[in-house]
């Protein structure tokens, strides 16, 4: 298969790429000096790019990221907003946009986000994030409508928090409650190719139980 993975400069995309590659598959990654995601112009052209030079992608990964908290909801700093913004919707909805039509051509194919709990629970001092992740999914799920029937299917990934090898080794006596491993993360992204597209397009998988 072909798989994008965007974000992928950091642990998470680290795991995720390697689960893929480990496959046998070929894996795209794209960081930050290899595409501005806010470049709605650049981004359209990986995906012709990508489909130049591999015919087709099979999953498209985004993983781009960030949080940002207040002390208390009306310390709330609208400048947070509008970096939330633009790290988890605005580059959701420029690569959804660019991807979509490689994704309703092929047979099995995947996109996928990763999520938070906060999105449906939010705290008061995480209000910019939590409106951030629930507008992400949104706009996910409706990717979902579009690519229904069409043996395709978008997911959204739930988390508390990621953990990886590096963040254990720095507090060995911490133990990350709730949190996913992003090891498990990648097996749980691969998984989603196991199971019929109709079942799980459109749906939200808990990984923190």
């Amino acid at each position: 298969m072909i798989i994008l993975v965007t974000g992928a400069g950091g642990p998470t995309g680290a795991a995720v790429s390697a689960h893929f590659r480990n496959g046998g598959h070929t894996v795209i990654e794209v960081g930050r000096k290899d595409c501005d995601l806010l470049d709605r112009a650049a981004v359209n052209e990986l995906a012709v790019r990508v489909e130049r030079e591999h015919g087709h992608v099979d999953g498209v990964v985004h993983l781009v990221g960030g949080w940002r908290g207040a002390p208390s909801f009306t310390e709330t700093s609208l400048d947070d907003w509008n970096d939330l913004h633009d790290l988890l919707v605005r580059t959701l909805q420029h690569v959804s946009l660019a991807f979509e039509p490689l994704l309703r051509r092929s047979a099995n194919g995947r996109f996928v986000i990763v999520s938070a709990r906060a999105a449906q629970a939010p705290e008061a001092g995480g209000a910019a994030y939590a409106a951030a992740k629930a507008a992400a999914e949104a706009w996910t799920l409706s990717l979902a409508d579009a690519l229904r029937g069409t043996g395709s299917a978008a997911v959204i990934l739930v988390v508390k928090a990621l953990v990886n090898a590096a963040m254990r080794a720095a507090k060995p006596e911490a133990r990350f409650a709730g949190f996913t491993d992003v090891d498990d993360l990648a097996a749980a992204i691969g998984g989603l190719y196991d199971r019929p597209a109709e079942e799980i397009n459109g749906t939200r998988l808990d990984l923190t139980s």
